[in-house]
């Protein structure tokens, strides 16, 4: 059986983290961006953001919670899903989420790589009776993958396993400041996974 079933379609895909990006909100608001099937937010963002480019992109909205968003409800970012440990499928991608950052001060949306660990090994079973995972979210990208060595910007390693393991296309995650002129330095190949650091927004397409 293979990990995950081929894609059928190309999905343009608006992935956002950790600031707001003045260029993103005036294309937003002048609708000149090009047009984008989904959107994902690996968190850091404020809710009103989302429920903003959700309001008016008028676009599914997938989104995790980052180490700093502590004023998340349940009705708020509106019209938004949650998707941390769930798995949802948007046309032919299977797409899973997985909040936080490593702990680093006992905050919220903080874990251990043994927690981190706990959590994705829930998921095994309904990774395989989904067929696969073609794209996974996070807010802290994998150990020695784009991250730091302060321990608040370290990534996890239970990310690097799954990626072995259960062999997503994508991993997408935010956390990392930087400045990026391209999705090429934004982008790191592991074990033919494509991470990249969505910190602002990228749009991508698959």
């Amino acid at each position: 059986m293979k990990n995950t079933t081929p894609l059928k379609h190309n999905i343009r895909i608006l992935a956002v983290s950790d600031y707001i990006d003045k260029m993103l909100t005036q294309q937003v608001e002048d609708k000149t961006l090009d047009p984008v099937d989904l959107i994902l937010s690996c968190g850091d963002m404020e809710p009103e953001y989302l429920s903003f480019l959700r309001d008016r992109l008028d676009r599914p909205l997938y989104y995790i919670k980052g180490n700093h968003d502590i004023r998340y409800k349940a009705d708020n970012p509106m019209g938004c899903a949650n998707i941390h440990s769930k798995i949802v499928r948007f046309k032919s991608l299977n797409i899973m989420g997985l909040e936080g950052s490593i702990w680093y001060n006992g905050g919220q949306n903080q874990y251990t790589d043994q927690m981190m660990k706990t959590i994705i090994k829930r998921m095994w079973f309904p990774i395989w009776w989904k067929g696969g995972i073609h794209i996974v979210i996070t807010h802290a990208p994998p150990r020695h993958i784009h991250d730091r060595e302060d321990r608040c910007h370290m990534g996890f390693d239970s990310f690097k396993k799954l990626i072995k393991k259960r062999k997503p296309q994508y991993l997408i995650h935010g956390h990392i400041h930087g400045e990026f002129e391209n999705m090429e330095q934004r982008s790191t190949v592991f074990d033919a996974t494509k991470v990249i650091n969505t910190c602002g927004y990228s749009i991508l397409e698959v």
